[in-house]
């Protein structure tokens, strides 16, 4: 069975030959050294998939039993000491971690936590919500609860339960319905129902709702984006295009993020590092192709213009390629 973290679309696929032992063996030998061999490391974990990396992982701690996480972290330092710990975490632990992140300390990194739910399928959720009480023996959900309130909250809550349709059928008459309660909800009346909102952009499935934009504009001549900026506000607000952005093209919506991540003075690397690691078998190659579109210049450029060292080495080699 094929994983649901993988793509077709990826930039990085399984490495031919793949021997754990050799590669473990190798990674060893490259932290041990005086001085860490950088480039081994690198090449070595950026050319293989995930599922091999856990691989290496298992054979790492049977041949020295010690955890490779462990080793790199004491090893490395920096935004690079985090981007290759991210490439030897299992992807579902890698999202719970995200996830804790940004909910913690003072202040919640909203932004995270919105890109994060919307962009996983039901499926990916729940195992991240698995993840989630693994590693923290608590609930993602309560989590999310104490950190957010009202109408935020309770759309967070939605995604997290991985409640979304999945499936790829299309229902005319429902999106007919739908665009019409939408509208009702909101341009229609006197105050907004946002539950309705909540309840049709966090159950259905993208393709479906992408037909039930075009009926809310027939309906209501205007775009659905318009009337959520118009009727609601703050998190909620966010959130809500976010999906809207996701439903109507996924990777233009992480493209952005990215795009946002790189732009002007300092550089979030929470964000660069997240979008790379977990999309690099996914849909990079799409991110990558509307990242040019939109902004006239490659993914690849950018993050040689904003980042240095061997961080950026990693991150170029995930890249997988100028456009």
């Amino acid at each position: 069975m094929a994983s649901i973290w993988v793509g077709h679309r990826g930039t990085m696929h399984d490495y031919p030959g793949f021997s754990p032992s050799v590669d473990a063996e190798a990674i060893r030998k490259a932290i041990r050294g005086i001085g860490t061999d950088e480039k081994t490391l690198i090449s070595i974990l950026t050319e293989r998939t995930n599922a091999q990396r856990q691989l290496i992982v298992q054979e790492y701690q049977a041949a020295y039993g010690k955890e490779l996480k462990d080793d790199l972290k004491g090893d490395l330092s920096g935004h690079f000491k985090q981007l290759m710990v991210a490439l030897v975490t299992p992807p579902a632990v890698f999202d719970a971690k995200q996830l804790k992140k940004s909910m913690k300390g003072t202040g919640t990194s909203e932004h995270a936590l919105i890109e994060i739910l919307t962009t996983r399928t039901s499926r990916q959720m729940k195992e991240i919500s698995q993840a989630y009480y693994t590693v923290y023996k608590k609930s993602l959900g309560d989590d999310i609860s104490s950190e957010t309130s009202g109408d935020f909250r309770k759309a967070l809550l939605t995604l997290a339960d991985g409640r979304r349709d999945e499936s790829l059928k299309v229902d005319g008459l429902l999106a007919k319905k739908d665009a019409q309660i939408l509208y009702n909800a909101g341009e229609n009346k006197w105050g907004t129902d946002e539950d309705k909102f909540t309840e049709i952009l966090c159950l259905r499935s993208f393709p479906q709702l992408k037909l039930t934009f075009d009926e809310y504009r027939n309906i209501s001549q205007k775009d659905i984006e318009d009337s959520i900026k118009g009727e609601l506000s703050g998190h909620f607000e966010d959130l809500l295009l976010a999906i809207v952005h996701c439903a109507r093209n996924m990777p233009a919506f992480l493209a952005e993020r990215l795009y946002q991540a790189l732009k002007g003075a300092g550089t979030d690397e929470f964000t660069l590092n997240r979008i790379m690691v977990s999309r690099s078998e996914i849909d990079l190659l799409d991110i990558r192709a509307e990242f040019k579109k939109h902004y006239g210049y490659s993914l690849y450029s950018a993050i040689k213009s904003d980042t240095s060292g061997d961080y950026e080495i990693t991150l170029l080699k995930i890249c997988g390629g100028d456009d």
